[in-house]
């Protein structure tokens, strides 16, 4: 389908060939009156999902053809290659264009089967970009935008290749949103990249690390760096073990005040007590003034705790006051609220409670041992993913990138 504005084949199931395939679809197009201003002022590309059932070794040639066309256009900043098998032998042609086209405010890569190695080619890609727009700038360019979205999900990226992503983020320091959710990144990986990467980026608004692997570790790391985001709006970090001790600390963090624009908090499944409730509770009420959905399922606290009674009813208050001064709230009341507390886990009995603080001393030696080898393990991981990645061929991702690129997942 064509007009003034939009080319798009979506979900036409389409399966094409040759060009004398393409030639059917692309006609029209090409005898629009607005094809040449098109060229200028094309400003997305969602190229999501187009090489379903297609052999690992027809992408490259073809993303190469389609990107190297796409570098051409100084209006493009969006791209959207998600749910496209690339794995570590089809990444190349994605660097090259990720590390030159100095246009791009908004990357969108989920369900792509990168592994760690790949995942460090792509940040590298991302950190070189970043050189490339301060040169433009540099050349008296005015127009260099920074870039503002990373979504990079579902991609195994590991510890392996958090070095890598840590050097983006402290380059890009202008990045708004950034989400990076179930990539198998364990504590030591999501410390690193908090620590020495999103520390930096003082714009951010929206982060979402959900089903990652945080523990206490992650979570100071966290609680250390939440408060330069003075802009944050969504926090994601549900699904992610961050302990309840780590849950009392990032609440404690969030009730400092600076995070005033805090409008949903994605806390599910932490392990999170009623210790932590409180906390957040109370944060809630003092600091997070903005604050308007907060979920909460599967913690280990009672849904008759009073900390559950005194968020419902503060939310259900300012979603009744939202209500009033906007006639279109319907449309938006789901963003409010408390979650349903279907799932949650029992509380600890008070010998367990008191086993449990018996073992925080324990936990705290571990922690400082694991801090110390935090940033050398990372870097390592990172240092033996760089060193094979020219020559050395990835069968597990590729494998991986295979069976997707036959699936059409």
């Amino acid at each position: 389908m064509a007009s003034s504005t939009v080319f798009s084949l979506e979900g036409m199931g389409l399966k094409l060939d040759t060009a004398e395939h393409v030639e059917t679809h692309i006609k029209p197009l090409r005898e629009s009156s607005v094809v040449k201003e098109t060229k200028k002022t094309l400003e997305i590309a969602n190229l999501a999902d187009i090489f379903t059932s297609r052999l690992l070794s027809e992408i490259p040639p073809a993303l190469s053809s389609l990107l190297t066309a796409l570098l051409a256009l100084p209006s493009l900043h969006t791209i959207n290659l998600s749910d496209n098998a690339f794995g570590l032998n089809t990444q190349a042609p994605l660097v090259d264009f990720l590390s030159q086209h100095t246009p791009l405010r908004h990357l969108i890569l989920n369900n792509n089967g990168l592994g760690p190695r790949a995942g460090v080619l792509i940040a590298n890609a991302l950190t070189s970009l970043h050189a490339k727009k301060e040169s433009a700038k540099e050349e008296g360019k005015t127009d260099v935008p920074e870039l503002e979205t990373v979504v990079c999900g579902r991609n195994r990226l590991e510890n392996g290749s958090m070095e890598a992503w840590a050097q983006t983020f402290a380059a890009h320091t202008g990045v708004k949103e950034v989400k990076m959710v179930q990539n198998g990144i364990r504590q030591e990986g999501i410390a690193h990249l908090l620590n020495e990467g999103l520390r930096h980026a003082k714009s951010l608004r929206v982060l979402d690390l959900q089903d990652n692997t945080f523990t206490i570790l992650g979570a100071r790391a966290l609680a250390g760096v939440v408060n330069g985001w003075s802009e944050i709006v969504e926090l994601g970090v549900g699904d992610c073990l961050l302990s309840a001790r780590g849950g009392v600390l990032v609440a404690e963090a969030l009730g400092k005040g600076q995070n005033s624009n805090l409008e949903t908090l994605r806390l599910q499944y932490n392990d999170i007590d009623a210790k932590g409730l409180k906390a957040f509770a109370t944060a809630t009420k003092v600091q997070l003034h903005a604050l308007k959905r907060i979920e909460l399922n599967g913690n280990k606290f009672s849904e008759d705790d009073t900390g559950v009674e005194e968020l419902r009813e503060l939310l259900e208050e300012r979603k009744d006051k939202a209500a009033e001064a906007d006639s279109t709230f319907d449309e938006k009341k789901d963003e409010w609220g408390l979650d349903e507390l279907s799932d949650l886990e029992e509380e600890e009995s008070d010998e367990e409670a008191g086993e449990s603080e018996e073992e925080k001393d324990e936990e705290e030696e571990e922690e400082e041992e694991q801090q110390e080898k935090a940033a050398r393990t990372v870097k390592e991981a990172d240092e033996a993913e760089a060193e094979n990645v020219a020559q050395e061929k990835d069968a597990n991702v590729d494998a991986l990138a295979d069976k997707l690129s036959k699936t059409g997942l």
